[in-house]
């Protein structure tokens, strides 16, 4: 099996450490691990992509590429300059330090670069590390992505809904702020939304004078409801969630075409 890999931390995160060794395990001795990561961090990039600018690329060691862009831009730069004699069978993007659940799906650069692999008609799964005061101070905070990560993927490789139509499937898969004994198990559900909670800015004076605003993030302990990624999370459970790039509200077609007509 020949899998790519890429982030949004960057080409030096743990993180993408982690997510090697599980890829290579994964593709097996006769497999192929090839990276194309961010040179810098891309945190909150979602699928943004350097469409008007040029992205410079460097060669770091074999299969190991850093890319000045996005992890969308990583993505096309795998596919069509790095490995431009045959496509992936798989596309990795992780494992984020941070969880990727509810409304963090919509701004992550991590679930940015397996929707833009979806798109390009290839299997893609991002993974991310949920973080608390279980294992955020652990030698590893990556423990349990490290421990449960091959064999979740596993599981969706040989049980998973994957398509080949339009806005194909790709699978958002977030571990639990636990140690790795701690992982209770698998849950697949739905995406989030944690309620009362928000992005904001918060505004400094420079020492020059200037004004500048700083993102704020929000709660991230906060539980969404049965079924959903970030209760499950929370509650100990790896969660598994079906995505599609596709943002039609398609409960809402009828209701409206027939409002308009």
């Amino acid at each position: 099996m020949r899998i790519l890999v890429t982030n949004d931390d960057g080409i030096n995160a743990n993180g993408l450490r982690t997510l090697e060794k599980i890829a290579q395990d994964i593709a097996g001795a006769d497999g192929e691990v090839w990276t194309v990561a961010p040179a810098f961090e891309q945190s909150g990039v979602a699928h943004a992509i350097s469409y008007t600018h040029p992205t410079m690329i460097a060669q770091l060691g074999e299969r190991r590429y850093a890319a000045e862009g996005s992890p969308a831009d990583c993505v096309l730069a795998g596919l069509y300059d790095v490995l431009v004699d045959g496509k992936p069978d798989l596309v990795l993007s992780g494992v984020n330090r941070g969880n990727n659940a509810g409304e963090n799906v919509m701004y992550s650069g991590t679930i940015g670069g397996a929707m833009e692999a979806a798109l390009q008609g290839i299997p893609a799964i991002a993974l991310s590390q949920f973080l608390g005061p279980k294992n955020a101070g652990l030698d590893d905070p990556f423990e349990a992505a490290a421990s449960h990560g091959a064999a979740t993927i596993r599981a969706l490789l040989d049980k998973g809904c994957w398509d080949s139509g339009d806005y194909q499937i790709f699978y958002n898969v977030n571990f639990p702020p636990v140690p790795a004994e701690g992982v209770l198990g698998m849950r697949v559900g739905r995406q989030g939304f944690r309620r009362g909670t928000s992005f904001s800015v918060e505004p400094h004076v420079s020492p020059s004078g200037r004004r500048f605003l700083w993102v704020r993030g929000s709660a991230q302990a906060v539980e969404t409801g049965p079924g959903t990624d970030v209760t499950d999370n929370l509650q100990g459970y790896i969660s598994v969630t079906p995505l599609r790039a596709d943002l039609t509200a398609h409960d809402r077609i009828d209701e409206l075409r027939a409002a308009l007509a």
